[in-house]
């Protein structure tokens, strides 16, 4: 699955702010106590919107979700699987109206700080609900707060990393993948020139050209300074080493907005030699005819920029609970059990998702080399800029973003109109760095 691009809901401060005043009812206090001190006791129902894969993802939450059961049998929950595309915009109606929204959800990284501004989260910090902060990974941590308050416990994370054929390599006289994007251009030359497959596939995806504006030392925007940071001149040389590798042919141009599966699917045949891409990618990888022996994939962290930085976006989903909840209590439990380490180890295993807990990645996580080659990704990975608009940042991007890597648009004109773009609807307060 893509990561990051969301569609933005207007909603008015009046309902924002009635949705707010009315967060703090509901069984056993909004404090937590009960759920600390007397777990047992707790009882009723918790319902929970589940925004995994219904069909790869989905049965093994399930499956935790009896064993909560099981081990609070005053607590039944109402599990609803919603599909991740639908599920933003369905919270954020449910919630604006009072009715219908579920006591947990399962966020993007990217929605979280959207729906805390709105006031439809309830601030985890201190409550039962954020057991052992400290055993979480930083990133992942990082991208369930907003303004010093965490509104999200991480379950999963994610991560780009650069995928390769070890086999095309080989062929090609290489022995390690490429630490640059200087590197990578000469590897694909390599490649093309030995074994008659492409270089490497760059997703049209705006999401997708973080690591090339993290390898200039930019970002998207500055949110601490408050300015938007997408045109100024490291975010167009990044941008521009994309483009180059375009242009060069170390990359196919990619085939519109639908380009990033062409592309997926001409890496697994063997037709490219490398992609940039997260885990979610390797099972369909895994079923193309180039690595039918798994070992034949190579994972390593994405290429650095000419600054020597090499990153990659941290992506992935929390648990959040709805500031409406007519049960905390039991939702602060829901969501603890979901997220220790002996149920994040046990999805780990079974789906190979990654972990956000530091003690959940154990012998049997790292074990699989997919997990383990992430999680070393993981090290490198950067959190996502942590404002409300920044799911929606992408949405606008992504229109230009496609132009530039298909050389249909200027870099500098592209970046340019992205920033305007922002600052007029999204950023209004943000000044735009040139």
């Amino acid at each position: 699955m893509r990561r990051g691009i969301s569609v933005a809901a207007v909603v008015g401060v009046l309902t924002l702010t009635a949705t707010a005043c009315g967060g703090d009812s509901g069984g056993g206090g909004s404090d937590g106590s009960k759920a600390a001190s007397d777990p047992g006791s707790v009882s009723g129902t918790v319902t929970w919107w589940d925004t995994s894969d219904a069909t790869n993802e989905a049965p093994a939450f399930k499956k935790l979700v009896s064993a909560f059961e099981k081990k609070y049998p005053k607590i039944k929950v109402d599990y609803v699987n919603v599909p991740f595309d639908q599920a933003q915009q369905k919270f954020k109606t449910a919630a604006a109206s009072g009715k219908g929204a579920p006591d947990v959800l399962r966020s993007d990284v990217g929605w979280t700080p959207g729906f805390a501004q709105l006031g439809y989260l309830k601030d985890l910090t201190g409550t039962p609900a954020l057991d052992k902060s400290d055993d979480f990974l930083e990133g992942p941590l990082k991208n369930a707060a907003y303004q010093g308050k965490t509104y999200g416990v991480p379950q999963v994370t994610d991560t780009l990393g650069l995928l390769y054929n070890k086999e095309l390599f080989q062929k090609a006289g290489i022995d390690k993948p490429p630490a640059d994007w200087k590197a990578v251009k000469e590897a694909a030359e390599k490649i093309k020139d030995k074994t008659g497959a492409g270089g490497i596939g760059l997703s049209p995806d705006s999401y997708y050209s973080l690591p090339f504006l993290y390898g200039e030392n930019s970002d998207m925007v500055d949110a601490g300074k408050k300015k938007i940071t997408i045109a100024n001149a490291a975010s167009r040389k990044g941008i521009e080493t994309a483009v180059d590798l375009v242009k060069s042919g170390a990359a196919p141009k990619p085939a519109g907005t639908d380009g990033y599966n062409a592309l997926k699917t001409d890496f697994k045949n063997g037709k490219l030699a490398m992609l940039i891409d997260g885990p979610w990618a390797t099972k369909e990888i895994f079923g193309g005819d180039a690595f039918k022996a798994k070992e034949n994939l190579g994972i390593s962290a994405v290429p650095a920029g000419s600054t020597g930085t090499a990153g990659a976006p941290v992506g992935g989903h929390n648990l959040v609970v709805y500031a409406g909840s007519k049960n905390f209590d039991a939702s602060y439990l829901f969501t603890r059990f979901m997220t220790e380490t002996a149920q994040q180890e046990e999805v780990s295993t079974g789906i190979g998702v990654l972990p956000t807990r530091k003690s959940a990645y154990t012998k049997a996580v790292l074990a699989d080399p997919v997990r383990s080659s992430y999680y070393a990704a993981l090290a490198k990975a950067h959190p996502r800029p942590p404002i409300p608009q920044g799911g929606d940042l992408f949405t606008e991007w992504l229109q230009h973003y496609t132009k530039i890597l298909t050389l249909k648009e200027d870099p500098k004109e592209g970046l340019a109109a992205t920033a305007k773009a922002w600052n007029s609807a999204l950023l209004k307060d943000y000044a735009i760095e040139d």
